[in-house]
């Protein structure tokens, strides 16, 4: 395994992840139940399920659209998403 690669992946997604919608969901979930492991065990399943998805789809997406454009058209989606919502049509 390549240790940079790995290091790299992790701090960015611990540092993207602090306070986004999976943590503050987690957070209320947890003091909503008073089930502390079921949130954890379940939030874990449902972001490595969302992690695998997101990781094949991006493989057999590199291998037929050159990454330069797949990473415009994500920067464009998230243009998109936030003026929708800034309108308040999304």
């Amino acid at each position: 395994m390549d240790m940079k690669v790995f290091l790299a992946t992790l701090s960015a997604i611990f540092f993207a992840e602090l306070a986004d919608k999976t943590h503050l969901v987690s957070l209320t979930m947890s003091g909503k139940t008073g089930k502390p492991w079921a949130v954890l065990l379940g939030a874990i399943a449902g972001f490595a399920l969302v992690t695998l998805i997101s990781v094949f789809l991006g493989a057999a997406l590199a291998k037929h659209i050159r990454p330069e454009y797949i990473r415009c058209a994500g920067a464009a989606a998230f243009v998109v998403i936030g003026l929708l919502m800034f309108l308040n049509k999304f």
